[in-house]
């Protein structure tokens, strides 16, 4: 595979400025701050006028106006056909512009309602050759300090045994742009670490990702159990989407839970109250492990364009974060990356790879 070099700045991004559960109120206030922090950045700014008329001074920033604005509880049918001008589908545009003196932009960032962005983002922008569904991939802490990447995390509630295995192509280009791990390994979520359990479709999906495997397309670790995310055992976890939105939603509840426990215990009297005291600095430095907000900024992946995916209820610091992870995939060339495994694969099965026949 060709060597990649990592796109001369400036970079950049997208912003559906008035997506999410709080707009302007937090994605400005975010790209201000993202801005500061990446100096050969630039942003195009969507939304209302009025909305996005504090920005119109600001340094390295184009705003594109958009009258509409997606809810986060609008129908796909609403999203998709109706509002054509929400600022999220503007936003998405701005990646391939009809235009041609307009700003083409290398990544898209939006916290709107997820089934919204991704239907809205498959429309505009097609998938990959090769690819049968994008997948939602985000990271989670491990014990190692570092991150391991997840996917599917709800894109898709039925996925295949070929799906998974796209999955995998796409997520190791994914670990390989924004983590600098040229061959992640890759582990198969299942329900134990034994070749004979779990069921039909991820028993195939085993025999897919090793066949992958023993062709030096990927480096499959085996089997993972769900305990084996926060281990680190793999840089990459490969799961339905199903599975994965319930494993995303429940770790987003421990990392709350986590938050009301050290307020609750500061609220205590006597013996509990010092205990805590003296417990805090622990309990704080697992918080900020845990935190949300720094893994915030899911990627859409096997789309012809560079999408992320911020937690709708994201504050100003998530939202950065965000931002910050779409340029770090857009100018480690995440797009060419995923598009140079899947062609790889199918010229290596002579485009009878099951990557190419899925479905």
């Amino acid at each position: 595979m060709t060597a990649l070099q990592p796109l001369p700045d400036p970079i950049r991004l997208t912003v559906d400025c008035m997506g999410g559960d709080h707009g302007p109120r937090v994605t400005l206030p975010a790209c201000q701050a993202f801005l500061a922090k990446h100096p050969q950045a630039e942003l195009i700014l969507v939304g209302r006028a009025e909305a996005l008329a504090p920005a119109r001074a600001w340094p390295r920033c184009h705003v594109v106006e958009a009258a509409e604005v997606v809810e986060m509880d609008d129908p796909l049918e609403v999203a998709l056909r109706k509002k054509r001008d929400s600022s999220m589908r503007v936003a998405i545009q701005q990646l391939r512009p009809k235009e041609p003196q307009a700003l083409v932009a290398h990544a898209c960032v939006s916290a709107g309602n997820t089934g919204a962005l991704w239907a809205v983002a498959k429309f505009v922008l097609k998938t990959l050759e090769g690819v049968d569904r994008p997948a939602i991939a985000a990271v989670m802490p491990n014990r190692r300090g570092r991150f391991t990447t997840v996917l599917d995390l709800g894109a898709n509630v039925d996925s295949t045994a070929e799906n998974l295995l796209q999955f995998a192509f796409m997520g190791s280009a994914l670990v390989a742009a924004v983590e600098g791990i040229e061959e992640p390994s890759v582990g198969l979520l299942n329900i134990g670490e034994e070749a004979i359990k779990g069921s039909e479709t991820i028993k195939r999906a085993a025999e897919l990702l090793r066949e992958a495997a023993a062709a030096g397309q990927l480096n499959f670790h085996g089997n993972v159990e769900g305990n084996d995310i926060y281990k680190g055992t793999t840089d990459l976890v490969v799961c339905d989407g199903f599975v994965g939105n319930v494993l995303l939603k429940t770790s987003e509840g421990l990392a709350g839970m986590m938050g009301d426990f050290i307020k609750d215990e500061f609220s205590r009297n006597g013996l509990s109250k010092l205990a805590a005291l003296v417990a805090m600095p622990v309990l704080k430095r697992f918080k900020r492990r845990v935190d949300p907000r720094r893994f915030n900024g899911a990627a859409l992946l096997g789309l012809r364009g560079l999408v992320f995916k911020s937690h709708g209820s994201a504050d100003a610091v998530a939202f950065e974060n965000a931002l910050a992870r779409a340029y770090d995939a857009a100018r480690n060339r995440l797009l060419d990356r995923v598009q140079d495994r899947i062609v790889a694969t199918l010229q290596a099965a002579g485009n009878t790879s099951p990557v190419a026949t899925a479905e």
